[in-house]
């Protein structure tokens, strides 16, 4: 797989002006230490933010400039920090960086921090002086070892150079920042089950209210961001609101550029950083060169596996979050998988669905027992043992696991991309369903739930 922003030959060159995410990438994918990164003109930003900022102002300018979260959620970023509490006497606060990047078919963080490590340092250093945080963590992927090696050789070189630490500029502002590797769970994407980890404690999500901006980390009103969101924040701050909001495609909604990407049977997978608004379809055949020879795209999902299957003809939907809910799923990370029509859809939700299964931490009910009986059901309809009334337990279980059925997101995520699967290719399912054994209820063929 390319970890890469470049488009083919035809686009134009990477500037800083188009793309501010990427513009700084070596051309060997070698990492960008400090150096370079400030000849590229690194820091630039928190020296204006530093020198030349109210903290207010930075909240204010992140909120104008209509940055949301890059993790999935998509968040208004400049909301989120406005919850921050105003009183200086709770002078203990922190800023977490979500770098748990285990949603399947997504890697755009990982070439951030693995060749870019102090444009997330500089856009936390920014954050943390916005927020009056004195503390931050980057909470990493613990098979994230490459970008665990860049980052912390990446904060020692800003220690060094005074950018970190103590009266960081000669603004009186201290702020230390720690790389923590987590153990590895799909859970701790969750920002409140990241808090518990970060804590020692066991992933499970916390319940809200209260939020983390008023008890998080240890108690203490706490931020958390993704790391591309965090690597926004110099840009925007570098070069303005106005300036930002343009770089967008007419009729996107949101602002500014995403690291989006293509993978499965593609000609040329990859991550690119493109302006909101770009079609779906000019992705998938102008950047990853559209299916390999002798495949067909049968479907795609938009945005990692938590987001539902889309079908060709829903190509041309623009990718933006409200670009893609008109044609019934959502944004997600952005980067899509194509699925060729080799591939079985029942096998690949099975898959699927175990995986959701097992990274579920339990908590709830819901996603505790519904996860495991829909891959028990999935499992039977792949062997064909599928009993009448199995598709429709499936339907079930997606509207029982739903939004606002579940204590977090993780198992209306999980059970969305089935949901469409169904929808779309049905007679897949059907395929599957063996003739009921005669004097047999059709569903009374025993399902152990959690086996």
């Amino acid at each position: 797989m390319t970890l890469t922003s470049f488009g083919p030959a035809n686009r134009i060159a990477r500037s800083p002006e188009t793309h501010p995410l990427t513009w700084r990438l070596r051309d060997d994918g070698e990492p960008v230490w400090l150096d370079e990164y400030q000849a590229k003109d690194g820091y630039a930003a928190a020296r204006k933010a530093f020198a030349d900022m109210a903290t207010d102002d930075i909240v204010q300018t992140v909120k104008d400039a209509g940055l949301k979260g890059r993790g999935g959620a998509g968040f208004p970023t400049g909301v989120k920090w406005g919850l921050m509490p105003k009183d200086e006497s709770m002078n203990i606060r922190y800023l977490l960086c979500n770098a748990d990047e285990m949603e399947p078919n997504t890697w755009k963080d990982r070439m951030l921090m693995e060749q870019l490590p102090h444009l997330l340092i500089e856009g936390m250093l920014i954050s943390a002086r916005a927020l009056k945080t004195y503390r931050g963590y980057i909470f990493l992927r613990g098979e994230y070892t490459t970008a665990a090696k860049h980052l912390n050789r990446a904060v020692e070189e800003a220690k060094a150079a005074g950018l970190l630490g103590k009266n960081i500029l000669g603004s009186g502002f201290d702020f230390e920042l720690f790389v923590h590797t987590g153990a590895g769970r799909y859970i701790c994407g969750e920002e409140t089950a990241l808090i518990n980890s970060l804590e020692g404690r066991r992933a499970n999500p916390r319940s809200k209210p209260p939020f983390p901006a008023a008890v998080g980390v240890w108690g203490k009103p706490t931020c958390v961001n993704n790391v591309e969101t965090l690597c926004n924040v110099p840009a925007i701050i570098g070069n303005g609101v106005d300036w930002y909001k343009a770089i967008a495609r007419e009729g996107s909604e949101d602002m500014g550029t995403k690291l989006m990407g293509f993978s499965g049977k593609v000609k040329n997978p990859g991550l690119w950083e493109l302006p909101f608004g770009v079609t779906a379809r000019e992705l998938f055949e102008d950047y990853a060169g559209g299916m390999r020879d002798g495949f067909k795209l049968k479907c795609w999902q938009p945005g990692g596996a938590g987001t539902g299957f889309l079908l060709p003809e829903h190509l041309d939907a623009q990718m933006y979050a409200g670009g893609i809910a008109k044609v019934g799923t959502r944004m997600g990370t952005g980067l899509a998988m194509a699925v060729d029509d080799s591939v079985n859809m029942v096998s690949l939700l099975r898959n699927m669905e175990q995986f959701f299964s097992r990274e579920s931490c339990g908590f709830c009910t819901p996603c505790r027992d519904g996860l495991p009986w829909s891959v028990k059901l999935l499992m039977a309809i792949e062997n064909g043992e599928g009993q009448p009334g199995d598709i429709e337990t499936l339907l079930g279980l997606v509207g029982f696991l739903g939004p606002g059925k579940t204590f977090c997101a993780h198992a209306p995520g999980a059970v969305e991309p089935l949901g469409s699967a169904i929808k779309y290719f049905r007679p897949e399912f059907e395929a599957g369903i063996a003739q009921a054994k005669p004097g047999v209820p059709p569903l009374a063929r025993p399902i152990v739930i959690g086996a």
